[in-house]
C-alpha cells in the first residue's frame, strides 16, 4: 500500500497515510456527529455533535497507528525489518521485510496487534463506565463508549483465523508448529483467509438485498479485500518456496540501459525508445541510480508539454526507488516490489548501477525453477 503522504516517524519506522482513510474519516466522523450521537444522545447542539464525531474519528485512527506501530517494534525485537507502516481505506498495515525465524516468533509479532486494540477498548471502556457512575450517560460517555466498542470490536475481527488478519498469522504459526512446515501453513492460512471472504461477500450481498443497504455494501467489500489479499499472499507464498536459494544476480537483466535525468520526455520517445524495447529506463548520474521512469509514466504527460517536461519531473525520484544487490535472496526483495518503482528493482555494487529486475525476469525464474523441477508455475 503506497503512502499519499508522511507523517514521520516512530520507532524509526516511516509513517504514512493513504488518501483512501479520508473516505473512512469522513464516514465515521459523519456518521458519528448526524446520525448515531444525535439519535443515542439528544438535546446537544449541532457543532457539540460534530466535535464528538471528529474527535472519535481522530482518535480511532490513533488506535489503528498504535496497533501497526506494536507490530513493527516487535517485529524489530526479533531481528525483522520494517519498511513502513500506513494507514489506509482498511486500516493499516505494516510493511515487515522477511519471515520470522520460528512459530513464537510469528506469534509474538502477530498477537501484539490485537491485544493492543483489546487494551484500548478496555480503557476506553472503563473510562466509560467512570463517567456514567459519576455523571450520566451524554454526549461524552457516548463518544467514549463508542471508542470501547469499535476498539474491542477491531481486536476480535483481527484474531479471526483467515490470512491476511493477524488471526491468519497467529493460524500459520499454530500450523507451522503443528506440522513442521511453513509454506504448507502459509498457503492454509491463504485459503482460510479465502473462505472468510468469500463468506463476508455473500453476507454482505445479502443484507443488501434485504435492505441494509450500505452496511451489507461495506461487508461485501470488505470480503472482496479478503479473498484478493488471501491469493495474493498464496501466489507470493508458491513464488517463494519456488525461488528459494535464487539471488537476485541470477535473475537481473545486466547493464540495462539508461537514460540522462535533463532529457526531455519528447527526446526520451523520438530516440531512446526507438533504439530499446524495453519499458523502463533507469536514470543515472555519473553511473549512480537517480530515477525510474516508465512508459506508464510517459504517457501521462500530454503531448504538447513533452518538449519541456524533463525525465526527472515524471520519473520515480531517488528515495522512493527498490535498491537491491547481486546477493540479496530474490526471496528477500520480493515483498519490496512495489509502489513508485512500478514493480521493478534496480541493483546496485559499489553505488553503480549493475542491473534490474523486473517481473518478467522474477516470472522467467518461477518458470525456470518449475521446469526444472517438473513441476507446473501454480503448483510448485
Amino acid at each position: 500500500m503506497t503512502a499519499s503522504f508522511r507523517l514521520g516517524r516512530i520507532a524509526g519506522v516511516p509513517v504514512g497515510v493513504n488518501w483512501s482513510v479520508l473516505v473512512i474519516f469522513v464516514l465515521i466522523a459523519g456518521g458519528l456527529s448526524i446520525v448515531n450521537l444525535p439519535r443515542g444522545y439528544p438535546g446537544y447542539a449541532g457543532w457539540a455533535y460534530a466535535l464528538a464525531g471528529i474527535l472519535a474519528a481522530v482518535i480511532f485512527f490513533l488506535g489503528l497507528l498504535a496497533h501497526e506501530v506494536s507490530h513493527a517494534i516487535v517485529a524489530q525485537r526479533n531481528g525483522l525489518q520494517v519498511q513502513q507502516i500506513t494507514l489506509w481505506l482498511f486500516g493499516g498495515v505494516a510493511e515487515i521485510r522477511g519471515e520470522a525465524r520460528d512459530p513464537g516468533a510469528e506469534v509474538r509479532i502477530a498477537g501484539i496487534g490485537p491485544l493492543v486494540s483489546l487494551i484500548i477498548g478496555v480503557v476506553f471502556g472503563v473510562a466509560a463506565a467512570i463517567v456514567a457512575a459519576v455523571s450520566h450517560r451524554g454526549l461524552f460517555f457516548g463518544a467514549l463508549a463508542w471508542l470501547a466498542a469499535i476498539n474491542l470490536a477491531l481486536a476480535v475481527f483481527n484474531v479471526l483465523p483467515a490470512a491476511p488478519l493477524d488471526g491468519g498469522r497467529l493460524l500459520r504459526a499454530a500450523l507451522w508448529k503443528w506440522r513442521g512446515d511453513r509454506v504448507w501453513a502459509a498457503i492454509a492460512s491463504a485459503r482460510a483467509g479465502r473462505v472468510l471472504g468469500a463468506a463476508l461477500i455473500a453476507v454482505g450481498l445479502w443484507q443488501f438485498l434485504t435492505g441494509n443497504g450500505i452496511g451489507g455494501l461495506w461487508l461485501a467489500l470488505i470480503g472482496w479485500f479478503l479473498w484478493g489479499a488471501a491469493g495474493a499472499e498464496e501466489r507470493q507464498t508458491r513464488a517463494t518456496q519456488a525461488l528459494a536459494g535464487v539471488h537476485v544476480g541470477d535473475v537481473m537483466t545486466a547493464q540495462p540501459s539508461t537514460v540522462s535525468p535533463d532529457a526531455s520526455v519528447a527526446e526520451f520517445v523520438d530516440h531512446d525508445l526507438m533504439q530499446h524495447r524495453h519499458t523502463a529506463f533507469p536514470l543515472t548520474d555519473a553511473g549512480r541510480p537517480v530515477g525510474l521512469v516508465t512508459l506508464d509514466r510517459v504517457r501521462q504527460v500530454p503531448f504538447e508539454r513533452r518538449q519541456n517536461t524533463k525525465l526527472r519531473d515524471i520519473a520515480c525520484p531517488a528515495d522512493q526507488l527498490t535498491l537491491t544487490t547481486p546477493q540479496e535472496e530474490l526471496t528477500e526483495l520480493l515483498p519490496r516490489l512495489n509502489g513508485c518503482s512500478d514493480g521493478r528493482a534496480l541493483v546496485v555494487a559499489d553505488h553503480q548501477l549493475v542491473g534490474i529486475v523486473s517481473p518478467s525476469d522474477v516470472s522467467r525464474a518461477v518458470e525456470h525453477r518449475a521446469l526444472r523441477h517438473g513441476t507446473m508455475p501454480g503448483n510448485v
